[in-house]
C-alpha cells in the first residue's frame, strides 16, 4: 500500500479534523446559497477607479500576479477588498 505524504497545510487540516474543530452544517443547500450570494457580490465588479503609482509598485504587482496566475487589476482588487474586509494582515519584518 502507498503511503500518503502530505505537506504542512493539509497536515494541520487532517489535524484541525480529527480533534473535532470541524462542525457540519444543518442545512448544507441553504448555506451554499448563502455562500454563493456572498460571493456574487464580493466578485461583482460594477466600479472602475483609475490610480497613479510608481512603476517599480506596478512592476513588483504584475510579477506576483503572474506568479498567481492572475492579471495584476484583480490582485491590486483582491488586496484592496481583503483591506477593507479587515482580512489583510500586516506581515512583520525580521
Amino acid at each position: 500500500m502507498k503511503k500518503i505524504v502530505l505537506d504542512a497545510e493539509e497536515r494541520d487540516i487532517l489535524e484541525s479534523y480529527e480533534s473535532g474543530e470541524w462542525v457540519s452544517v444543518k442545512d448544507p443547500k441553504n448555506e451554499i446559497k448563502r455562500l454563493q450570494q456572498y460571493a456574487r457580490n464580493t466578485l461583482q465588479k460594477d466600479k472602475r477607479i483609475n490610480i497613479r503609482m510608481s512603476s517599480k509598485d506596478l512592476d513588483q504587482v504584475q510579477v506576483i500576479a503572474a506568479q498567481e496566475g492572475i492579471p495584476y487589476q484583480t490582485l491590486v482588487s483582491s488586496i484592496i477588498h481583503k483591506y477593507v474586509s479587515g482580512y489583510l494582515i500586516e506581515k512583520k519584518k525580521a
